[in-house]
């Protein structure tokens, strides 16, 4: 009866070698045995697996930044098994045993040690899944805001509007309130102006939406409004609620900078005022003239 093809080859391989490297010809022939694995999981790796997850990420609709970190594990997870199985085909077990009670052992430790970068890590599979916000939308958290950058499994990258990198720990990301003005593709903005107790306000309301409708940064339908919201100390507070198309923190701003302006100049053509604070004092006993604090001349 024959050898097995698994054990005949490196037989034979050894026999044709023992001549020329004696005592070394076991441990060069594990080596290349183990050698050859590893690089046969890479061939398969690039050849196969890599082109399969990147139709899986494209039926996903992943975007690239989902699938670049999914990618590195993917090629991570495929070395590894390389790895495994070629220290075990060359003849390895003994030392892959002890490595995996020394990797039992360690990440036990480092499972402690690394809780928070356990945790963002978590938090970061997460935000890929949920997709709360993508690199380049504009968010907001804890009073900061700004326009991501970068998402990796650990931190978010956030540019501010001051041209200032904020590193983020994804928990903050995931375990608190984050607003995405620009998730959809419309965005309702509001502004109140103050018109003075004297002032018509049926006639400001129109004048509010007139110039709304002028605006070509202001979207027709949703159609602009107006609702009287407020009646503070010195002035008559009305809301107007607009809508923006594709939204972004430039459109944002300049969409309402200009009709706040547009609104500002209409209302001093026609008369209509922004009053100042103005507060009234008064006192418990009459007023009286102040030449009289000198008493008699």
């Amino acid at each position: 009866m024959g050898a097995p093809a698994g054990v005949l080859g490196p037989a034979v391989i050894g026999g044709t070698l023992r001549p020329y490297l004696g005592p070394l010809t076991g441990i060069v022939v594990d080596a290349a045995i183990f050698l050859v694995v590893v690089v046969a999981a890479y061939v398969l790796y690039k050849a196969v697996i890599a082109p399969l997850a990147r139709r899986v990420f494209d039926r996903q609709g992943l975007d690239e930044h989902a699938r670049r970190p999914l990618q590195k594990i993917v090629a991570f997870v495929v070395l590894f098994a390389g790895v495994t199985v070629g220290f075990g085909a060359a003849g390895y077990q003994g030392f892959l045993r002890s490595l995996a009670t020394i990797a039992a052992a360690a990440t036990l430790a480092i499972g402690f040690a690394l809780q928070d970068v356990i945790k963002n890590f978590v938090a970061g599979v997460f935000i890929y899944t949920d997709k709360p916000f993508r690199i380049g939308d504009w968010i907001e958290w804890q009073g900061n805001s700004g326009v991501v950058e970068d998402i990796s499994f650990r931190v978010t990258r956030v540019r501010t509007f001051d041209n200032e990198l904020l590193t983020v720990p994804n928990h903050t990301l995931t375990s608190d309130v984050v607003k995405n003005p620009v998730a959809k593709k419309t965005l309702r903005l509001k502004f109140v102006f103050g018109i003075d107790y004297e002032d018509d306000v049926e006639k400001a309301t129109d004048i509010i939406v007139e110039e709304a409708e002028k605006s070509e940064a202001i979207l027709e339908d949703p159609a602009p409004s107006v609702r009287l919201t407020e009646l503070a100390d010195s002035y008559v507070g009305l809301q107007a609620r607009i809508w923006i198309d594709d939204p972004s923190r430039a459109d944002f701003v300049k969409a309402r900078a200009d009709y706040v302006k547009a609104v500002k100049e209409r209302f001093d053509e026609e008369g209509i005022s922004i009053p100042f604070p103005q507060r009234t004092v008064s006192g418990r006993n009459e007023w009286t003239d102040p030449s009289s604090f000198g008493g008699d001349a």
